[in-house]
């Protein structure tokens, strides 16, 4: 039976995968974007996150900078935010 994690154990296994993508780029934008939201979110945006986080990077991020079309199922007010931008620091 797998184990049941808390919303505190689900938003630690979320902060990790965001920021351990595998390219700089990608940590920069899906962990940056989970830095900057994830305090607000309930059950539904959580769920929408982790479904997210399921996905390749390069459609990730595709979706958020609007070269690729967002699939049905991710669209809505969180890509929306993603695709703003104004979330990611880039050190110099």
């Amino acid at each position: 039976m797998p184990e049941m994690l808390t919303t505190e154990g689900r938003l630690a296994r979320a902060k990790f995968r965001s920021w351990h993508r595998g390219t700089r780029e990608a940590d920069y934008m899906i962990g940056g974007f989970f830095d900057r939201y994830h305090a607000d979110w309930g059950a539904e945006e959580l769920a929408w996150f982790e479904a997210l986080l399921e996905e390749d990077d390069v459609d990730i991020m595709a979706w958020a900078l609007k070269t690729q079309p967002t699939p049905p199922r991710f669209q809505g007010e969180l890509i929306e935010k993603m695709q703003l931008l104004d979330y990611v620091d880039i050190p110099r």
